[in-house]
């Protein structure tokens, strides 16, 4: 009864429109107060952050609770992203997500590890059905960790709604201290334009930032003319805790009247690549700054702007003095203004930047072939935001894209043609980009078909062939062969690959497939021995690691157990 009572409200409650958040309805994932190292909408590498992270006290371990009954929807265990995550839906139709969690609570445990043992596979999606694992508010669900993509222990948290958008969960009445106002580290001013100056010059221009005694900033008096833009790098920091975290809201007004927001309440995942255009992505790359952009370059689909005049460009005329105003904004609403007096001054602008042209012109409507000796390259349409000359050359097998500073929407291809080269050969060789001042070769994950070796890139730069002779180690931890290992809860190894990375591995005792737990950050294989896999006193271990290109290596142990 009630399962069937929980479906038909469910039902009925998910396709009702929400037009408020409910302030009542989710309860803290945690027992204890809530410390974020990671606000909603914070700027990351090529994404909005989609929730909150929230502190465990440096420690793992700590109960996640169910924060409304619902059932468990959803459940992803990864190497990577999330990690191990849990996903619940709820009678009014939001979906809460639970990442980088230790384990799941023992019945949600078991119903994956099921599914593992089944799958052999440590990696597993799983949907389970309406009623297999219902969960009541204030049910653990799960202990907090570090798995996947962390930095360090702590929980990821994210309110969804029926489209699977991510929401900002303090949006939905949880609390978190902060009384402190947003901190400006940087802005810049941009002439858009050929005609269009700075402080006389058409190059991009660091302003010079005032601090006042309110916490409030004004930015020395500057000279302009034609249309420019402006950008701001600000962070926000709570009370309890001193992460560069991002802030909620920021607003401009020219002259008294409003021109552009920036609210960070909502997105759609199908957006959120397009933070690219947001930031000014060339800044970032060349400074490793996250400079906002406050005006809307063409071809920018983001759902995030609100009272949008002029997209945010400001029209300087000569003569005329100008007031603009930066407002910034955390979720509680502390807020710091940026004042910026500009004065209209008409003259040539000095510093005009030469632009770059090349033979190779990359038009963004259009598909686009470059092609030299034995590589190919291949850009679909719309792969970047405008159109540009590209730095292109070819030297044998190596490949120039130019800098790596250029935002791409899509992923484009780089194919080799290798029918050169011996079988024997193509099992170790891999297409590398060149990274850093050193040209460290990382792998870009490469597919063979017939010839052609190929990858798919986000990245323009450098690009070569490279071959890895070596095979990945494997090390035990915390035990030796022939050794009694009856007190023992987990059997531990160390795996690496020196050039790659590992692509599998696959262990078994006594000839059974066993779950082993891969930690890619600490490089370590576990085995839980309460999986009840092995029954014998004497027993056969044999673990193999693969990496990339195939090199393969096989570690072999016997342990007995009681």
């Amino acid at each position: 009864m009630r399962h069937i009572l929980f479906l038909l409200v469910f039902t009925a409650s998910f396709t009702q429109a929400q037009s408020i958040y409910p302030q009542d309805y989710f309860r803290s994932p945690l027992d204890i107060e809530l410390i974020l190292s990671g606000t909603f909408g914070e700027l990351r590498s090529n994404h909005f952050h989609s929730g909150l992270d929230l502190k465990t006290k440096q420690s793992e371990g700590l109960n996640i609770y169910a924060t409304a009954s619902g059932y468990v929807s959803r459940i992803k265990v990864s190497h990577y992203g999330y990690g191990k995550a849990v996903y619940i839906t709820h009678p009014n139709g939001y979906v809460t997500v639970h990442g980088h969690i230790q384990r799941f609570s023992d019945k949600i445990e078991a119903y994956v590890k099921a599914k593992q043992y089944e799958k052999e596979s440590f990696e597993i999606e799983l949907f389970p059905d309406l009623n297999d694992l219902v969960v009541t508010k204030g049910d653990v669900i799960a202990y907090s960790g570090n798995t996947g993509g962390s930095g360090g222990p702590h929980l990821h948290f994210e309110i969804r709604d029926n489209q699977e958008r991510p929401i900002n969960p303090l949006l939905f009445g949880l609390k978190v201290k902060d009384s402190k106002k947003p901190i400006v580290r940087s802005v810049y001013a941009y002439p858009i334009d050929d005609l269009s100056h700075i402080n006389g010059s058409n190059l991009k221009q660091k302003l010079r930032l005032v601090p006042l005694k309110n916490g409030d900033y004004k930015v020395e008096d500057l000279t302009a003319y034609g249309k420019i833009g402006f950008a701001i790098n600000s962070i926000d920091r709570q009370d309890l805790a001193a992460n560069k975290n991002g802030v909620y809201k920021i607003e401009t007004f020219y002259n008294g009247m409003q021109n552009l927001t920036i609210d960070f309440k909502k997105f759609s995942f199908a957006e959120t690549k397009h933070l690219n255009r947001l930031i000014d992505y060339k800044h970032y790359k060349d400074e490793k700054e996250r400079l906002q952009k406050l005006f809307i370059d063409s071809n920018n689909p983001l759902s995030m702007y609100d009272n949008i005049i002029d997209d945010g460009y400001l029209i300087i005329y000569d003569t005329i003095s100008n007031v603009y105003k930066v407002k910034i904004t955390d979720f509680e609403g502390n807020t710091t203004n940026i004042d910026i007096n500009i004065k209209g001054e008409d003259k040539q602008p000095s510093d005009i930047e030469a632009p770059f042209t090349s033979p190779y012109y990359i038009q963004s409507s259009d598909v686009s072939v470059l092609e030299d000796n034995n590589i190919k390259v291949e850009f679909p349409k719309e792969t970047f935001y405008d159109d540009f000359f590209i730095d292109y050359s070819v030297n044998v097998d190596t490949l120039n894209l130019g800098k790596n500073n250029r935002a791409a929407k899509k992923y484009f291809t780089i194919s080799y043609d290798v029918s050169n080269y011996t079988p024997e050969d193509l099992k170790q060789i891999y297409i590398a980009r060149l990274v850093g001042w050193n040209n460290y070769l990382s792998y870009s994950s490469t597919k063979r078909k017939d010839n052609t070796l190929y990858t798919r890139t986000k990245n323009l730069g450098t690009y070569c062939l490279a071959r890895d002779t070596v095979n990945p180690t494997i090390k035990p931890i915390n035990f030796k062969d022939k050794q009694w290992l009856s007190k023992y809860r987990y059997l531990k190894l160390k795996i690496d690959d020196k050039h790659t990375g590992i692509s599998n591995y696959r262990a078994t005792i006594n000839g059974k497939w066993i779950l082993m737990e891969y930690d890619y950050k600490k490089k370590t294989l576990i085995y839980d021995f309460s999986d009840n896999v092995v029954t014998d006193t004497k027993n056969n271990l044999k673990v193999i690691v693969t990496d990339n290109v195939g090199n393969s290596t096989t570690f072999e142990a016997s342990f007995f157990r009681k």
